[in-house]
């Protein structure tokens, strides 16, 4: 059976005030739904975040990290750092890793296997650009980008992979992504899955949407056969919202 995931990618938001706040919001919510909950602090508020939240239902999860072990890469985090403080899984791939500081398939690939060699779980995210949809060239964006990062795995590696579909033309831009072209999506992706590695990894992968779910349209999205949960931005910033994403399932 499928893991429902919520995660919350906080992004570069929040000091560490602002996080132990937040964090004492969340505590305060209960969950009615059998979802994962995860969220993503900035790299300086990990640790913390981890300790404060041991003995909650919630998961603390890495934005990003470097292939290397270690090295003259400054800056950047390495698996084994993260793995040290107790974070076990890892957000690779993001839309705006890929567009501000030029993450390739093939680094991405790197990440991937170094992540995976140091026992994290990883969050893959991928997805087309507005000009992408507009020449229907979607589902060729979406596969290319997952095969050139993930095909080199065994079917095995994929038990510690969880996909994330972004459709970047939907993320601040004032275009809409319906929940049907998110159904459509997941069904391609879960299809793309199938023709390489077959029914069992497609049928057991969880694939989350990310395209700006919030508490007025979870319930329509995770309806949807092949959502299985979500990558929430802006809402998983305000504990209540986050929360009622959660439980919509």
């Amino acid at each position: 059976m499928r893991k429902h995931i919520v995660a919350g990618n906080w992004k570069m938001n929040n000091d560490l005030a602002e996080t132990e706040t937040l964090l004492s919001d969340l505590k305060k919510q209960s969950k009615t739904s059998n979802a994962e909950v995860m969220i993503s602090p900035a790299f300086t508020n990990l640790w913390h975040a981890f300790q404060s939240t041991r003995e909650d239902d919630i998961e603390v999860i890495a934005q990003n990290m470097h292939f290397a072990e270690n090295g003259a890469y400054t800056g950047e985090v390495s698996a084994s750092m993260l793995k040290s403080i107790g974070v076990k899984t890892v957000i690779l791939g993001h839309s705006e890793r890929r567009a501000y500081y030029n993450e390739t398939d093939a680094s991405l690939a790197k990440k991937v296997d170094a992540a995976l060699a140091n026992e994290l779980r990883v969050i893959f995210c991928f997805g087309e650009e507005l000009k992408d949809r507009k020449a229907g060239d979607q589902e060729k964006i979406v596969a290319s980008q997952i095969k050139n990062a993930l095909f080199h795995l065994d079917a095995a590696a994929f038990k510690n992979i969880v996909l994330a579909y972004e459709p970047v033309w939907a993320i601040g831009t004032g275009e809409t992504a319906s929940p049907e072209q998110a159904q459509d999506m997941h069904a391609f992706i879960r299809k793309t899955l199938d023709g390489k590695y077959g029914v069992n990894v497609a049928n057991t992968m969880s694939i989350l949407y990310g395209g700006s779910v919030k508490p007025a349209n979870a319930r329509e999205i995770f309806s949807k056969p092949d959502v299985d949960g979500g990558l929430i931005g802006g809402a998983s910033l305000k504990a209540e919202d986050f929360y009622a994403i959660v439980n919509a399932f």
